[in-house]
């Protein structure tokens, strides 16, 4: 290694070093402030809490590293032209391009140690974070009520809106859903003004005491056509008392890790084996339900659906409806193939066996429905967790480009501006990264309610910030400036000169 790639890359590194430190920091003291109200005043031991924050870190890895080689890389070349140090390189025939090879393959390398670091610390971290935090909730139900939430305390779905007190004991907006063993889907909800938790040592027994508040149930009637008028049971009370069993979730071992099914917790090859899975099960899913829905109607097991793989649930439903009209009619004519039969099929009947069958139809036509609308949502929710595994796949991929694609900005960019510091690099990286970030987020959250491919979703940034980084390469490397002002103030005094010819 030359002298100038030594003198080039440790000055990058004593940035880079130093930057990451920094914003890692910052961005830690996020994580703690962002989980200070589950964890103070819970009478959590240090080293829970330690835990806590240190299974939490490498998530923030994607958004410290991509920011740290984008801010290091405009410092560095930044400086390094402020001091004239890349006029002295260019007088010496060493072009940016050669200035920057050796970083190059430290990036490259830097890129390869990320993608290794999202595609196996991550989701084991996430699989720790998860798991640790699910048996800190169970096992200080304190801890779990969370204020504005919904928090899983035994046989019930506790919400509440503040929590007071010393202890925070005393609730206020209470809101309650309990978990029914009965397969009917009922319902029971429990609302209250204001409520207090009392528990005492060496019980295992929690009280929940509630005042001022109603009592709802859902009836589900025999009859099916009954359902549609949703009725329902309500009561009211001035005191009730919940007594929840913590017998069980006092045994919940801190340790425990029985939560593994989550996408943040794969890596590729988890992923890909979930995704074929998820695939396969929604296909054999659809084609399941086309054939129930063609025995109740009536068409024939023989007549073959195509199955699209993805994000073709609500057409392929309203296929299976068409050609069950146009199935049915053909079953009709074929079997009075060389009969005379009537147009009207309903005249063959008196008037109340008319009634009789179109009660009948109705019914199937509503039941059918019934059925088509919950198995489109299913699909839909299935399709759903598919595009999240996707997007949890191609963001390992991200992470690494990203690297990559933040030095092609930062460095060039710090040649162009020409300062070093924490001052402008600074203002141009937040810019930079704020703009990436978002359009990132963007992306994800579009491809999540199904207007991008998962693949578009995650890779949109890049997509779009790549030109970027191209452009500012080009204009680097010919010593043109960020923003050439000739190409916007010629027009205009073309335009003066036309108006006031006698000045010229």
């Amino acid at each position: 290694m030359k002298i100038l790639d030594k003198y080039i890359l440790k000055t990058f590194l004593i940035t880079f070093t130093t930057v990451f430190v920094i914003l890692f920091f910052i961005f830690i003291l996020q994580t703690v402030w962002l989980f200070i109200a589950e964890l103070a005043g819970k009478d959590l031991d240090f080293s829970i809490v330690f835990k806590f924050l240190m299974f939490s870190m490498p998530r923030i890895m994607p958004l410290v590293l991509p920011l740290s080689v984008l801010l290091a890389s405009i410092m560095t070349f930044g400086d390094l032209s402020e001091n004239y140090e890349f006029a002295a390189m260019k007088s010496a025939g060493i072009s940016l391009q050669r200035a920057m090879r050796v970083l190059v393959f430290f990036i490259l390398l830097l890129s390869i140690v990320a993608f290794f670091f999202a595609n196996n610390v991550i989701p084991f971290a996430e699989y720790k974070f998860v798991n640790f935090r699910k048996n800190i909730a169970q096992s200080k139900p304190a801890l779990a009520i969370a204020e504005g939430q919904f928090s899983d305390v035994g046989f019930y779905n506790i919400k509440i809106n503040k929590k007071s007190g010393e202890n925070g004991n005393i609730l206020t907006g209470i809101t309650i859903h309990k978990k029914s063993n009965i397969g009917d889907g009922g319902k029971t909800v429990i609302k209250a003004k204001n409520g207090e938790l009392i528990s005492s040592k060496g019980s295992s027994i929690l009280q929940l005491i509630l005042h001022d508040g109603n009592y709802y149930e859902d009836v589900i009637p025999k009859k099916y056509e009954d359902r549609t008028k949703m009725p329902f049971i309500k009561s009211s009370f001035k005191k009730d008392i919940i007594n929840i069993d913590l017998s069980e979730l006092n045994k919940v071992d801190i340790n425990d890790e029985s939560v593994t099914n989550t996408n943040t917790m794969l890596n590729v090859s988890e992923l890909n084996y979930t995704l074929d899975s998820l695939h396969k099960t929604l296909k054999t899913d659809i084609i399941s339900f086309s054939e129930n829905i063609n025995q109740r109607i009536g068409i024939p097991k023989e007549t073959k659906i195509e199955v699209p793989q993805q994000k073709t649930t609500t057409a392929l439903v309203q296929k299976t409806s068409s050609d069950s009209t146009v199935s049915k009619k053909t079953k009709i004519v074929s079997s009075k193939k060389n009969k005379a039969f009537p147009k009207d099929i309903l005249s063959l009947f008196d008037n109340k066996q008319k009634i009789e069958i179109l009660k009948i139809a109705s019914s199937n036509a509503t039941s059918t429905n019934y059925s088509i609308d919950g198995s489109e949502k299913d699909f839909i929710n299935k399709q759903k967790n598919i595009d999240l595994h996707l997007s949890a796949l191609y963001d390992k991929f991200v992470i690494a480009f990203a690297c990559f694609l933040m030095f092609f900005i930062g460095a060039p960019l710090g040649a162009i501006i020409r300062k070093g510091g924490l001052g402008l690099p600074i203002v141009f990286a937040v810019l930079i990264f704020i703009t990436f970030h978002f359009i990132n987020t963007f992306g994800k959250r579009i491809s999540q309610e199904g207007g991008l491919s998962p693949f578009m979703g995650a890779w949109m940034s890049s997509f779009i910030l790549t030109p970027l980084a191209l452009l500012l390469t080009y204009r680097a490397t010919n010593d043109i400036g960020l923003i050439n002002m000739d190409v916007i103030l010629s027009p205009i005094q073309k335009i003066i000169k036309k108006i006031f010819p006698s000045q010229n």
